[in-house]
């Protein structure tokens, strides 16, 4: 007999206003299932999360739940009581939330030692996510409230647990913390942008769109192929039907001939066709951006020599020295608070340095997205935070109505009057990349643009910045966006340290950035797989090596020569000022032949001294022996 699912939605429906965010949606939850809930913003994910979580309601249709169902819910902003001490507001937030908190009613009011149990548990779950309890809330940052709200829900052990773009304003490490965390859960539904986070966490993609729930078996990897295919069948039927109905379009406007022929039955079809039209809605637009680079700047773009920053007693930066050249791609990564911001302002002149000297280039042109958006006045309408006192506007070398222009970036007409303060989050970003592409920039500063963007406006501003030819600085946790995206990669190690490394955030890992696991193993690099390749077997070593191993041991130094050779040369061209001409499909291949270099040369410089070892060996027990290497 088939389970009960823990929670279903049949024949579903919901406006708002005249716009369905749900119609005649279905959708069944079952036990130990992590689903990935994906859309286009504006499409209802977060009101369907609250549907889920009892704390909305539907116009029609019904939601099934377990009977006893426990379900913690995390939104996208969680709010915090008033409180002296995180742990005091978290406990009050779990009271005040009752069901979508996911604690039962006894569990903080029942028995002194369930009481207990449950507390320490949070402090548990606090602990995991490096928070202090006697942190002020009132003082926490975005970061530290969701993962606030992340510990008191994962500590709560819900049955269900639903999740609103939990990624946003964490880190990396805080990220895959929570991945760890998630694969541990009996079942959860995710509202998430991070295509990594997916890939890892769910079991079923749900997709909400145009008010239908479609699922999609396994990885975010395997449902972009599925769909692919499946909006290419879609238009295929789409176009079918629309020349099937001109044609009969056609045949009725002849009028006599219609009515000649008595063809009832045709007429009836026709229409029901004009009426399938009139209720088809067609799938939401994509976001139009393109990038106007302007004029070339300098070929120095900025440079900083033993700048240090210090702040609270904590040191950001400490002498760090390095040069930006026209066309480098630099991603920034780091734990919140390690001075990212901090970096990329120095880096602008809007921030001095305590100690040492910044310059910056000549004919610099600057676009700065902001990660808390305060270039946007909440006051204004979305029209004048485009084009203050005008109608118009003028994109590189085309004038176009400040209206138009919006509706490239998915904003409708009747939305351009209204304040920005009344947006989402997600639109607030999207005009914020809609201001910034307004005008020309050779130099471009993004501090973590996608936060609140969906993934197909994710994934086009990733196209645009692969084919953008100026320079770019990146702060992203995004880890699939800065593998495919930067050249290079600025990591904070520290204690003020930076350090630079060639490619994204997967050629970072491979070089050794980040931290050990959890049980102090080392990342499963290139270093610790050329570790496992050359060990020798277990039991008694060899004192003697074979013929085909002298002769590798002769030409190992001469393979190690050419791939060093090779990666002079590579890393050479590289630094060239015209070097991103080259095009983003040549730079990733050159990056991808950089890492896979650097893991060849580890190998070879492991196997040469695992063959030396013995070599050494045959020598010391044979003292008169010569060597005999061909």
């Amino acid at each position: 007999m088939r389970p009960v699912p823990l929670l279903t939605l049949l024949d579903a429906h919901l406006a708002l206003g005249d716009r369905p965010l749900l119609d005649g949606a279905q959708l069944a939850v079952e036990s130990h299932e992590r689903l990935g809930l994906i859309g286009r913003n504006g499409t209802g994910k977060s009101t369907l999360l609250r549907i889920l979580a009892g704390l909305a309601s539907l116009d029609e249709g019904e939601r099934q739940a377990r009977p006893g169902l426990r379900i913690a819910l995390v939104e996208q902003e969680p709010e915090l009581p008033a409180a002296r001490t995180l742990r005091e507001s978290l406990i009050e937030r779990a009271r005040s939330a009752g069901a979508a908190s996911g604690f039962a009613p006894a569990d903080l009011g029942g028995s002194e030692r369930e009481r207990w149990r449950v507390e320490s548990r949070l402090t548990e779950f606090l602990h995991r996510f490096g928070l202090r309890e006697e942190t002020a809330p009132a003082t926490s940052s975005g970061g530290e409230r969701r993962r606030a709200a992340l510990a008191l829900a994962l500590a709560s052990e819900p049955d269900l647990l639903l999740l609103d773009e939990p990624t946003n304003h964490l880190d990396i490490a805080a990220i895959e913390r929570l991945e760890d965390l998630l694969l541990k859960v009996p079942a959860a539904i995710i509202v998430t942008h991070d295509r990594t986070f997916l890939d890892r966490v769910v079991t079923r993609i749900v997709e909400l769109d145009r008010g239908v729930l479609r699922s999609y078996p396994g990885s975010f990897t395997a449902y972009e192929e599925r769909r692919e295919q499946e909006l290419a069948a879609e238009e295929t039927a789409r176009r079918r039907f629309d020349k099937f109905w001109a044609q009969e379009e056609i045949w009725i406007r002849r009028g006599v001939e219609a009515r000649r022929t008595r063809n009832e039955g045709r007429t009836r079809r026709l229409e029901r066709l004009r009426a399938e039209r009139a209720a088809r809605r067609d799938r939401l637009g994509a976001v139009k951006m393109s990038l106007d680079t302007g004029q070339r700047s300098g070929q120095l773009v900025a440079e900083l020599i033993d700048v240090s920053k210090h702040f609270d007693g904590r040191t950001l930066v400490d002498r760090l020295s390095m040069r930006i050249m026209r066309g480098d791609r630099i991603g920034l990564i780091g734990p919140n608070g390690a001075g990212k911001s901090t970096l990329i302002r120095m880096i602008l002149g809007s921030l001095a340095p305590d100690s040492g000297t910044r310059k910056l280039g000549t004919n610099l042109q600057i676009a700065y997205f902001d990660q808390l958006r305060e270039q946007l006045d909440p006051e204004a309408t979305v029209a004048e935070a485009i084009s203050p006192g005008s109608d118009w506007i003028e994109v590189g070398t085309t004038r176009k109505h400040v209206v138009g222009y919006l509706g490239d970036f998915l904003f409708p007409a009747h939305r351009a009057r209204i304040p920005v303060k009344a947006l989402s989050g997600g639109e607030r970003n999207r005009l914020l990349l809609a201001r910034l592409f307004a005008r020309p920039a050779n130099l471009l500063v993004l501090d973590e643009p996608t936060n609140d963007l969906d993934i197909e406006s994710l994934e086009l501003l990733e196209q645009r910045l692969q084919d953008y030819a100026g320079t770019l600085l990146l702060v992203s946790h995004d880890r699939r966006l800065l593998d495919n995206v930067v050249t290079q990669t600025l990591s904070a190690e520290g204690r003020g340290t930076w350090r630079e490394y060639i490619g994204g955030y997967s050629d970072w890992l491979r070089q050794g950035g980040g931290t050990t696991l959890d049980d102090g193993r080392a990342p499963d690099d290139a270093s610790s797989h050329v570790e496992k390749m050359s060990a020798p077997a277990a039991g008694k070593p060899r004192a003697r090596l074979g013929y085909q191993e002298r002769r590798e041991l002769a030409s190992i130094p001469l393979e190690i020569e050419a791939l060093e050779r090779e990666q002079a040369e590579l890393t050479a061209r590289m630094s060239t000022a015209d070097y991103h001409l080259q095009g983003a499909r040549q730079m990733r291949a050159d990056v991808k032949r950089i890492g896979e270099i650097e893991a060849a040369l580890l190998s070879k410089f492991a196997r040469w001294e695992a063959l030396e070892s013995v070599n050494a060996l045959e020598k010391a027990a044979n003292p008169r022996s010569p060597a005999r290497i061909p």
